[in-house]
């Protein structure tokens, strides 16, 4: 429903082409819970008249049953549309809100003010202009006041409302404005924000919201509307260098091949030199088409363009203005925000979603973390949920990217569990790392798969993973020597050997038992380029890492082996006496009893130590490993 205007009964085209002209301003409200974000926007949409009859009907029989304002209109209603939220008065999940004036049109996401909601707070703010940071004048400046300053500042957004509500209950007392006015701006003198703007406001009796308020004589600056309608927002991506992330190759016949995205920076002209990032290969745009060719496009349109050579170009690249390409490294310092029960362990493996491209990255240094309260960095070692800390990552291959400060979409990603597909993080990139541009592959003659043929076999790792006494080394072990007697070419990494070297470290907290796995995961990998049959023995608890470990490897070339046996019957055999020390309490993060145990849930090979003895185990894993080819050697 747009804005009632007088045209739309008098001359509709008149209005619709008036209506499409307005420009669009993206904001946020946000701020501790209960400051008064859901009011604020109940009240502008009343008050902009984007309410229905029937809406407003509803909205004063609902306010009457639920609402907090006895009798009268409890304009949150309008926005807290979950049961949840109108029974705790709170507001969980982003709601997005159109409405629209005589002079602009506006997009709002009333964001939730609890800590716990922070993630959804991130996801408003990812496309916002502008932010209105509520504050209760009653209540002054919060610790989530200043998170919340804190993710606008990080995420991007230069210009600030700092409305200051509920000055009713504060008899709308200057002194108590002057005071928060004076807490908040020194705690953001820290901050990357150009404009904050204040005003005194009650979102529930309307005080300067649309109209100046009799009640604060004293305040000579705009009504939080007239602020809206006028604010100039810099559009940063528009005069950012031209950059279109592919999304598709459009291939609809043998006689044409597009590319197809949306412009996330900059303007695209047919005859444009560009850049194909991350390979940098060139060529010159032929056509920039939508429904048919137009003479060029920009920021925010959804295109199509050809070019003038056939040069390889796929999704998730990006194509670049010629003369001021993206960068392009697969090791990255970053900002990140934690937005996941499960803690970011350094290490872990992910996935990484910039733009259109997915690639596997890992945290391989946590810097330090940022106490969003005073600004000061940190120590740590993991980001709990909500966390925000800078951190180097490592990416399995090279992708191209800007620094967030120059362009939001191609600079910022999210992470995802590889598992679950649940976003677990949200990141902003700084740079990449000089050390990346340091280092580089070096090119051999003699391949793994010759190195592999030499041997006569296929070079592969058999991962057994289990509880501690299921009997994972004891099978492997016998695996190794029927191997070695069939002349197989093969190592073996044990999990209490490779912790009396390589691992000495380390101890058995969560994040040192990924580390330790990632560290054998790379060490397997080198033995397979060595042509050699791997035979890894640990507890290895986290599914994680142990995909993490298969992800490094050629298709095929990882089998797990799940060394399956209850949790009793792995304390009964308990051959060196760990279980009665966990039990005690002696051994902390001891798997199967105060550490979990992530089963496999599709294992290549299931071994049930209470049924077969570790002679047939054996046995059944050769016969695996003979069926499957990898005892005969590979085509070189």
């Amino acid at each position: 429903m747009a804005h009632v205007s007088d045209l739309i009964a008098t001359d509709i085209e008149a209005y619709l082409h008036q209506h499409e002209q307005k420009s669009l301003l993206r904001f946020i409200t946000c701020g501790s819970v209960d400051d008064g974000k859901s009011t604020l926007i109940g009240r502008l949409l009343y008050d902009s008249k984007m309410i229905f009859e029937d809406q407003l009907a509803a909205l004063e029989a609902d306010s009457k049953k639920m609402g907090t304002q006895g009798q009268n209109i409890d304009f949150a209603l309008l926005v807290d549309g979950l049961a949840a939220e109108r029974e705790q008065g709170i507001t969980i999940d982003v709601a997005y809100r159109f409405f629209s004036t005589d002079r602009r049109k506006f997009i709002v996401a009333d964001t939730p003010g609890h800590e716990q909601y922070t993630r959804n707070m991130i996801t408003g703010a990812s496309t916002a202009e502008l932010a209105v940071i509520l504050i209760d004048a009653r209540r002054g400046v919060l610790t989530q006041t200043k998170r919340h300053s804190y993710l606008v500042s990080l995420i991007g957004i230069k210009n600030v409302v700092l409305a200051i509500n509920k000055m009713d209950l504060v008899n709308y007392s200057k002194e108590v404005f002057d005071r928060i006015l004076g807490d908040y701006t020194a705690f953001a003198a820290n901050l990357d924000i150009d404009k904050i703007v204040p005003i005194p406001i009650s979102a529930l009796a309307g005080d300067n919201i649309t109209e100046p308020s009799g009640n604060t004589p004293w305040y000579r600056g705009p009504t939080l509307m007239h602020h809206l309608e006028t604010v100039e927002v810099a559009h940063r991506s528009r005069e950012a260098s031209f950059r279109l992330p592919v999304q598709w190759v459009n291939r609809p016949n043998l006689d044409f091949r597009g590319f197809s995205g949306m412009v996330a920076g900059g303007t695209v002209h047919a005859g444009d030199l560009v850049k194909i990032m991350p390979s940098a290969r060139q060529s010159r745009v032929a056509r920039v088409l939508i429904d048919g060719d137009l003479p060029y496009a920009t920021v925010g349109q959804s295109i199509t363009v050809t070019l003038e050579d056939e040069v390889d170009c796929s999704r998730g690249d990006v194509i670049c203005g010629a003369d001021d390409p993206a960068e392009v490294s697969d090791q990255l310092e970053t900002t990140i925000v934690w937005m996941h029960e499960s803690p970011m362990l350094p290490g872990r493996s992910y996935l990484l979603k910039l733009g259109t491209k997915t690639v596997s990255a890992s945290v391989t240094t946590l810097k330090h973390k940022i106490n969003v309260n005073t600004l000061e960095e940190v120590p740590g070692r993991e980001l709990d949920l909500n966390e925000i800390g800078v951190c180097n990552i490592s990416l399995d291959r090279a992708v191209a990217f800007d620094p967030y400060e120059l362009n939001r979409e191609t600079g910022g990603f999210i992470l995802i569990d590889r598992l679950s597909n649940d976003t677990v993080g949200a990141g902003l990139i700084h740079f990449a790392l000089r050390r990346a541009q340091n280092i580089h592959w070096q090119a051999v003659d003699v391949t793994p798969i010759s190195r592999a043929a030499q041997k006569g076999q296929r070079a592969a790792v058999l991962w057994f993973t289990g509880l501690s006494g299921a009997g994972k080394s004891t099978i492997a072990n016998l695996v190794e020597k029927k191997l070695f007697a069939l002349g197989r070419h093969t190592t073996m990494l044990d999990g209490d050997n490779v912790r009396h070297g390589l691992n000495k470290d380390l101890g058995f907290t969560e994040e040192d038992r990924v580390e330790n796995i990632r560290r054998v995961a790379e060490v397997a990998k080198l033995m397979v380029d060595a042509g050699l049959i791997v035979l890894v023995s640990f507890i290895s608890p986290f599914r994680g890492e142990r995909q993490m470990a298969r992800d490094l490897l050629p298709d095929g070339s990882f089998l797990e082996v799940y060394v399956d046996a209850p949790l009793a019957v792995a304390e009964t055999r308990d051959p060196k006496g760990l279980y009665k020390k966990a039990r005690r309490g002696e051994i902390k993060h001891f798997t199967g009893i105060d550490s979990p145990y992530e089963a496999p849930e599709t294992p290549e090979l299931h071994i049930e130590t209470a049924k077969l003895t570790a002679e047939d185990a054996a046995e059944r894993i050769v016969a695996a490993l003979e069926e499957r080819g990898f005892l005969h050697g590979a085509q070189v």
